[in-house]
């Protein structure tokens, strides 16, 4: 029988390399559309925060302390996507953040 050939071994290396972060796929809006995505974000992160400041100092159950944080979460994320002129985004993660923190102003 013939020899195997041999196959050299891996380097040693770190067992679960940086990987890079994914690229972020936006539609590309026209300047129309992307100021209307602007003013709809600002509108929606201007409700949330005055909902979530209005739930402060309160005393809040667990379903209502969840729907807090997700509010937060939604604003920062809508804040992230803003800042990187990720104006679709931004107003979708505004938009949740708005709906759920009406919710729990409706709860308080």
């Amino acid at each position: 029988m013939p020899q195997r050939p041999r196959v050299a071994a891996a380097p040693p290396g770190p067992s679960n390399p940086a990987r890079p972060e994914p690229p972020q796929i936006a539609p590309q809006l026209t300047a129309q559309e992307a100021a209307a995505a602007e003013q709809q974000t600002n509108v929606s992160l201007s409700i949330a925060e005055r909902n979530i400041a209005a739930s402060q100092g309160k005393s809040l159950n667990p379903t209502q302390s969840d729907l807090a944080s997700k509010v937060r979460s939604f604003v920062t994320e809508a804040r992230e996507a803003a800042h990187s002129g990720d104006w679709t985004r931004a107003s979708n993660a505004a938009k949740k953040a708005q709906v759920l923190s009406e919710e729990l102003a409706r709860s308080l």
